[in-house]
């Protein structure tokens, strides 16, 4: 995913008034404005490292005068116990930036170890078949999350409501059916709109190979039922495969069948324990 600097401002922004409100760092005024310190960032545990963009625009918001010395980047396994990067500047200041820093960073490094872990669980195993995010992340922080993805080696689905079709359980009952849905759809958008349909059995994947949808998402299916959609689809038909529904790193291999597009999982995004991180002033 590419950086967009806008949206990185823009959450940085939120979450810098969010922990200094209107009187500001009251701890961090005790330290002198003349007080220069350097601190280390450390990482206390092998992770992917995400989120370096976010930390240094923390800190470049704070103040003109705290530089920052990287010594690895977004997207790189680092062991336990690394020095991540240097800080230089006004003490107060630097400690002021840091716990906002550090929940960009701890966050999104979490992300990126999470998604790195289940692409390389289905890599192990032979598999092309690629690992997707959801919409299931921390409001305000979805552009994020997703660049985190992307970090540790898995793939985006549609960023929100307004980038992609993803006709749900609730849409197709709304409209009538499968079938009725998809014609709805391109008669809104247009015959070249890329369609996805969620169905629950072989009944209604049927409907929707039938209705040429791009890519259907198999809900909540089980191996034999996912084995089965496999070899119907590969029968005539060209849409994309995704399987999505209490799938985790216990059964994620079952569903890494030969033919199968996509594993979408909500858990890299939401069932997350954030990384370790600490900064020492020296």
């Amino acid at each position: 995913m590419k950086l967009d600097k806008n949206q990185i401002e823009k959450q940085v922004s939120i979450a810098l008034a969010e922990d200094l409100g209107d009187k500001g760092d009251i701890t961090a005024a005790i330290i002198t404005e003349d007080r220069f310190a350097k601190a280390h960032l450390y990482l206390k545990q092998e992770a992917i490292l995400c989120g370096e963009v976010w930390f240094t625009e923390t800190f470049k918001q704070l103040s003109n005068n705290i530089d920052l010395e990287w010594f690895f980047h977004d997207g790189e396994l680092l062991k336990k116990d690394t020095q991540v990067c240097t800080i230089q500047g006004p003490a107060g200041l630097i400690l002021s930036g840091e716990r906002t820093a550090i929940n960009f960073l701890q966050t999104l490094s979490a992300v990126a170890t999470q998604a790195n872990y289940f692409q390389k669980l289905i890599e192990a195993t032979g598999s092309n078949t690629k690992i997707l995010d959801t919409r299931k992340t921390i409001p305000g922080l979805r552009y994020a999350q997703k660049y985190a993805v992307t970090c540790g080696g898995a793939l985006n689905h549609r960023i929100g409501l307004f980038d992609q079709i993803l006709i749900k359980e609730n849409h197709i009952k709304a409209c009538g059916g499968i079938a009725n849905s998809i014609d709805r759809t391109r008669n809104l958008h247009g015959e070249s709109i890329f369609i996805e349909i969620e169905v629950e059995n072989i009944v209604e994947l049927k409907e929707a190979l039938d209705s040429n949808a791009n890519q259907i998402l198999l809900d909540n299916f089980s191996p034999s039922m996912v084995y089965e959609a496999v070899k119907l689809r590969d029968q005539s038909y060209d849409s994309k495969l995704e399987v999505s529904g209490n799938i985790d790193e216990t059964n994620l291999a079952e569903f890494a069948i030969s033919g199968i597009d996509y594993i979408s999982l909500g858990s890299i995004t939401k069932n997350i324990k954030a990384i370790d991180f600490s900064l020492i002033i020296i």
